[in-house]
């Protein structure tokens, strides 16, 4: 067999001569980029060595938290008055999940300090939050709770299924929506065993489930990230007994949340374990909870809620359809409707429906980074 050493034109066949070693380069280049090509899809689906998952994540912590004071040194820009830098202690975040643009979604396990309850909390950042140009700007923050059991898992952690977190910043991108930190976190303290849950409450002598929602969830995101110092900043989203616990939240603590997004919810309280608590039940009954906001009719309190059901949920709709026309857009409590045509109770409807308005809506009331 005769070799072509050199590139030319070959005397004895006539063939155009091709180098060897051109010809590896190419072979070694085109391995290299199916390669890379693979890495990437292992990532993707989370798959051995080439996946970010269980690495740490840092959501830029290390920035010194001063309360909203002056960031990076005596000759930085002057904050955003609105911002709360990360107070700290710095978490310890390892990742679930890599987006398709780079962004991550991470989980600690919060002991928290006022409720006593530990448990896991996943949290996601937008890209825009990472932007230089709002690098001395609080981001508002989404809590956002799942219906069932709520756990070990938070279903809205897995943006491969439903889109939260990658929906968030379409509607970013569209004008249509705030770029939002999701906080995630377990609802109940146990698995749903016969129907047994907490109602996001602190019923007497349980885990104190309210206090781990409001008060330890948002401390951990004010530790790790630039926030929003008052309630303009604050909402919940979530859907069922979720939603329900968002729609509490809000309605409990008006100087702490301003908005919620409520999908296909549970408006009474009705654990069983409520049962010998009736007076407790009662301070955590939206309708409860509306009737005196309304009468207390206090500056400041405005709230905003978001409802949201599809139109196959025969058993939810009567339900928010009272609420609504029983307190909404009365006094602080102003109200909107989001029916989703053909929508069932499920986690895919609801979020057609914050696609289709709710989202803005509560945007709308909630203040953001700006960029200089």
């Amino acid at each position: 067999m005769t070799y072509h050493q050199q590139p030319g034109t070959c005397p004895t066949c006539g063939h155009r001569r091709g180098s060897r070693g051109k010809k590896w380069t190419i072979i070694v280049a085109s391995i290299a980029v199916v390669g890379l090509i693979a890495a990437g899809v292992l990532n993707y689906f989370k798959i051995g060595p080439f996946s970010d998952k269980g690495k740490p994540v840092s959501f830029g912590q290390e920035q010194p938290g001063n309360g909203g004071g002056q960031a990076g040194g005596a000759n930085a820009a002057k904050p955003d008055s609105k911002v709360l830098m990360p107070t700290g202690p710095a978490a310890e975040f390892k990742n679930t999940s890599t987006l398709s643009d780079g962004t991550q979604v991470a989980v600690t396990t919060l002991d928290g300090k006022k409720s006593g309850f530990k448990g896991k909390v996943w949290v996601w950042a937008p890209k825009a939050y990472k932007d230089p140009k709002f690098k001395d700007h609080g981001f508002p923050v989404m809590i956002a709770l799942p219906g069932g059991p709520g756990f070990p898992n938070n279903y809205w952690m897995d943006d491969g299924g439903l889109h939260l977190e990658s929906s968030v910043t379409k509607w970013y991108n569209e004008g249509k929506g705030k770029p939002f930190i999701l906080a995630m976190p377990v609802l109940n303290p146990q698995p749903d065993t016969g129907g047994l849950y907490w109602d996001g409450s602190d019923i007497p002598g349980q885990p104190k489930m309210g206090t781990w929602l409001t008060e330890d969830v948002p401390d951990l995101i004010k530790a790790n990230f630039r926030t929003v110092k008052s309630r303009d900043g604050w909402a919940f989203m979530g859907s069922s007994s979720g939603a329900f616990a968002g729609l509490k939240a809000v309605l409990k603590h008006p100087d702490k949340f301003k908005a919620v997004i409520a999908s296909g919810p549970d408006i009474v309280p009705d654990s069983r374990l409520w049962n010998g608590h009736e007076k407790e039940k009662a301070e955590n009954n939206p309708e409860v909870l509306a009737k005196q906001l309304i009468a207390a009719n206090k500056p400041g309190t405005d709230v905003y809620l978001a409802f949201q059901y599809g139109t196959k949920e025969s058993s939810v709709i009567p339900h928010v359809d009272k609420f609504i026309a029983t307190y909404g857009n009365k006094g602080p409590v102003h109200t909107r409707l989001q029916k989703i045509e053909g929508g069932k109770h499920n986690a895919v409807t609801y979020i057609q429906g914050m696609d289709m308005g709710s989202m803005q809506w509560i945007s709308e009331q909630m203040v953001g980074p700006v960029a200089p």
